[in-house]
């Protein structure tokens, strides 16, 4: 159960309790496989560093964790890791088309990685019924999560190119049948994600057809998005992870946009992983230092975090490719109103847009209440 889900259930006096009572769990540390040498990331973006197989896959389907090369934040080639799920019978001779899924918030921290956890694949949604499609998948676990280094939270650009590389990565498993037509499909963070995605697959990736982008209840208006969840305890959490991503990513202190007080939680909010009811119990505690004002009154415009947030929203650059969106109409994180204005203006920019409303879906099943729709549609 993810922290989403979670704190829909439970209060805060629930979580404290809890937490009180020894609920708070961590997920296990990354192992050698997330490690690379500087030689082995010697090679070109999507280059297969090194892949295993991994168990519990679908019927019909085998799946593999793989580590490899992408270009990181800073210019430089950076391992990556993921996971690739593909069917066991014969590919046709033009070669399995690809789904490139992009996962939602897990956390910031090194051990957040979703590929690490043993009940990986149900975190993708009707993986089943992609595999029944004859559909290749190549699922990202973004950079900096459960390799070495800090992870571009909300940085689309790091996003982008982890999910492209992925893509690579996967058509070098022989067994995949993996062509090079590929659509992208994320969940908040990830359809983020997945919009950046298209916005550099012809700069970054032009060996790869981008048929198609689906995002699901978008991060998009960023500077919104953050003054928005900071009255919600999910969203202060989420708030604390960007922050410290970016301050460090960026190199730019956060005492200007958050309070000094409330440094020190953001500190212990940022080692938490938010996929499983014991790390929900854990960040909802750590979280309770931080009130509804831990930002500055002027979080929003001052720089540099005034010029980052604007940087990192999508929708600057075309994506020249069918885009679907969908969102809950009780979404409380990411408000309907956003994203009917950024589809908008998706629109006035001459994208191609789908979009989907769905009534009384709130932002953490979305997901699951879309897929079908999603899949239909890819």
């Amino acid at each position: 159960m993810s922290l989403y889900k979670f704190l829909g259930m439970l209060g805060l006096f629930a979580l404290a309790v809890g937490w009180a009572g020894g609920c708070g769990s961590m997920p296990p540390a990354p192992g050698s496989f997330y490690s690379a040498s500087a030689r082995s990331i010697a090679g070109s973006p999507g280059h297969l560093i090194r892949s295993e197989p991994l168990s519990g896959a679908p019927s019909g389907a085998a799946a593999w964790k793989v580590l490899y090369v992408s270009t990181g934040l800073d210019g430089r080639p950076t391992a990556v890791s993921g996971v690739v799920i593909a069917p066991t019978l014969p590919a046709p001779s033009a070669g399995r088309p690809i789904v490139a899924w992009a996962h939602p918030t897990t956390g910031v921290a090194d051990n957040c990685a979703p590929s690490i956890r043993e009940g990986f694949f149900d975190t993708i949604p009707h993986l089943p019924a992609l595999i029944a499609l004859d559909y290749v998948v190549a699922a990202t676990d973004y950079e900096g999560l459960g390799t070495p280094g800090v992870h571009p939270y909300l940085v689309g650009v790091s996003e982008g190119r982890s999910v492209l590389d992925s893509v690579r990565a996967a058509r070098q498993i022989e067994k995949t049948g993996a062509g090079t037509r590929f659509a992208v499909w994320g969940h908040s963070q990830g359809g983020h994600a997945a919009l950046f995605t298209g916005q550099l697959v012809k700069s970054y990736a032009p060996d790869l057809s981008l048929v198609g982008v689906a995002a699901i209840a978008p991060a998009t208006e960023l500077a919104e998005l953050l003054r928005d969840d900071v009255e919600e305890r999910v969203g202060r959490i989420l708030g604390a992870f960007c922050l410290w991503s970016w301050s460090r990513i960026y190199d730019t202190p956060l005492t200007p946009i958050v309070k000094a007080s409330a440094v020190s939680a953001v500190d212990r909010v940022a080692r938490d992983c938010i996929e499983s009811e014991g790390e929900g119990y854990r960040a909802a505690f750590d979280s309770l230092p931080l009130p509804s004002s831990f930002l500055s009154a002027d979080a929003y415009t001052v720089e540099p975090w005034k010029h980052l947030l604007a940087e990192n929203r999508p929708g600057q650059t075309p994506v020249g490719a069918p885009i679907y969106v969908a969102q809950g109409t009780e979404d409380s994180i990411v408000r309907p109103s956003v994203t009917s204005d950024f589809v908008e203006g998706l629109c006035r920019g001459g994208e191609i847009v789908r979009m989907e409303r769905f009534s009384g879906v709130n932002h953490f099943k979305a997901s699951h209440v879309s897929a079908s729709s999603a899949i239909q549609w890819m």
